[in-house]
């Protein structure tokens, strides 16, 4: 008669904490292992290797995203945990893992590093597998990012979104100010800080590209006898030199010559109109560049603007993270 090894609750329990795999997993890997606990791990990560490699080709689109800032508020992660379905990804323990993954993710500069660090015992790379073969699903890294700055403020979407953003010194009530711009940029989804940072090429070819889409839709408009779309001469800031503002500020002025408008009043008339020539023709700036997008709580302010009211501080960089 073989000898069959005695396995109890407190070792099922020890070996359940230790991975978060169930507990008739755990039972049958202690069994597996002769009660030996080290044995026991090595059995559920090979199951793990096991369930990776069939779900390989699997899309982990779904997930949890954690954004993470050290003590001294210098420092912030930003990464999205993958798995292929939205019911593991709302999981409390799955989100758990999320947020020790983040606690590592912290003290490291690259995801390279990051999938090499410890994670009780395992690399983390190791422990995604091992977690594949406890939950079932794909697991993957599928966003790392790392902020440095004077001060680093954070926001957390639902945890679909985590946005970072850096700062160049840190003054009164700057836990606000960081919460606020990082919720504009979860929000708004900006690339870049500033117009002054686009390609001129880019601009050039997405202008081109925009008034081709308004131009095929004027036609559909016209056939339908609906109002045509505005088709803007330009997209961003970078492309309105002084040239450019003081032709637009001379056809103003020749269209409210043509209204009948007394010239007295032309001062008061002139800004407005040049406000909305810049806001018609800096749609890419308002979609892209954070410091010019309007402020998602006050939007007669550019981010820029919001900044400035809270003194000598700028906006040195921002990471997002996003599931999907």
């Amino acid at each position: 008669m073989e000898n069959t090894v005695k396995i109890t609750a407190a070792e099922v329990n020890k070996l359940r904490k230790a991975t978060g795999a169930g507990m008739m997993d755990c039972k049958k890997a202690l069994v597996e292992a002769g009660g030996d606990f080290d044995k026991a791990i090595e059995v559920l990560r090979k199951k793990g290797q096991k369930v990776a490699a069939k779900r390989a080709d699997r899309d982990s689109s779904e997930g949890a995203a954690v954004a993470k800032i050290n003590a001294n508020k210098t420092k912030g992660i930003a990464l999205v945990l993958g798995c292929e379905t939205d019911f593991v990804g709302k999981n409390e323990n799955f989100l758990k893992l999320a947020s020790d993954l983040g606690d590592i993710a912290l003290n490291q500069n690259s995801k390279e590093e990051f999938l090499a660090a410890d994670f009780g015992g395992m690399t983390v790379a190791e422990k995604l597998v091992e977690q594949t073969g406890v939950i079932g699903e794909k697991l993957e890294i599928n966003a790392f990012e790392v902020l440095e700055a004077d001060y680093v403020g954070s926001y957390v979407h639902i945890n679909k979104i985590a946005a970072i953003v850096g700062f160049s010194a840190v003054v009164d009530n700057i836990e606000t100010l960081g919460k606020d711009v990082a919720m504009q940029v979860a929000s708004m989804g900006a690339t870049t800080l500033s117009y002054k940072d686009f390609d001129p090429a880019f601009v050039a070819s997405e202008t081109e590209a925009r008034i081709a889409v308004i131009e095929k839709d004027n036609i559909e408009l016209g056939r339908l006898g609906k109002t045509l779309k505005n088709v803007p001469k330009y997209i961003s800031m970078s492309q309105l030199t002084p040239e450019v503002l003081a032709q637009a500020e001379e056809d103003a002025k020749a269209e409210l010559k043509a209204e009948g408008k007394p010239e007295q009043i032309w001062d008061r008339i002139l800004p407005g109109k040049m406000e909305r020539f810049i806001s018609d023709n800096t749609t890419l700036d308002n979609e892209q560049c954070l410091l010019d997008q309007a402020f998602i709580k006050d939007e007669k302010k550019t981010v820029a603007q919001y900044v400035a009211t809270y003194g000598e501080v700028e906006v040195t960089g921002f990471k997002r993270a996003t599931v999907g």
